[in-house]
């Protein structure tokens, strides 16, 4: 993850918010600027439509951008300066003009919120590694889902960062499943029983809550 993705990874832009902390919208992006370090640099930061949020530094005695603050070797005093002159504009930006979410994709809060309203309840995240979250049925206490964030290789041939739902579902139903895109052998769980989604809009957010409901039956029986 670069700074931004870091700093905003479980933030919602709060849009109405933008305008009056200083944002000019352009073309529906959000953009800011600030110069730093007695006027020799300037801070620009653009959020798009869909929230995603892009700072660029530049040099203003070259009239260039500037890149070594977000090379991790550069270690210098006056680099370092400038990372955190920057690190400290996104986290007031972030602090001023957004909301926390439980998780980093915007499907998987979607459906945390949808999880909340068919059964009350709310994510559990019982690891040091709060990536990893879990809703268990209160009677029974056992778990009908698990979020979790992880790379893609770890399941399948791809690579890159994805919150997957772990659920339980028929055995038979399970195996049909998995000739279907989104849909994967259960990762860090019994392969049988369970079954992977990933939570990147793949598969449409009534389908993935129908499977939960289903997951949930089983969380029933004691």
């Amino acid at each position: 993850m670069n700074i931004e993705e870091e700093i905003f990874k479980k933030r919602t832009i709060l849009f109405d918010t933008l305008i009056p902390y200083g944002f000019i919208k352009k073309n529906n992006t959000y953009q800011i600027s600030k110069n730093i370090l007695n006027d020799s640099f300037r801070i620009d930061v653009k959020i798009t439509s869909d929230g995603k949020v892009k700072g660029q530094i530049f040099d203003l005695s070259f009239n260039e951008e500037y890149f070594n603050y977000r090379i991790k070797s550069q270690v210098g005093e006056f680099v370092g300066q400038v990372r955190q002159e920057f690190i400290d504009f996104l986290n007031n930006i972030k602090d001023k003009c957004t909301t926390g979410n439980d998780f980093v994709s915007p499907q998987t809060n979607r459906l945390v919120k949808l999880i909340s309203e068919e059964f009350k309840d709310q994510p559990e995240f019982p690891w040091k590694n709060d990536d990893s979250g879990i809703f268990r049925n209160p009677l029974t206490k056992k778990w009908y889902a698990l979020i979790m964030r992880v790379d893609r290789s770890r399941f399948s041939n791809d690579t890159g960062e994805v919150e997957i739902l772990n659920i339980k579902l028929d055995e038979n139903e399970i195996q049909e499943l998995l000739t279907q895109p989104g849909y994967y052998k259960a990762y860090h769980m019994n392969k049988t029983k369970w079954i992977t989604i990933t939570l990147d809009d793949t598969l449409s957010d009534e389908v993935i809550m129908n499977h939960i409901k289903e997951s949930y039956t089983y969380s029933n029986k004691k």
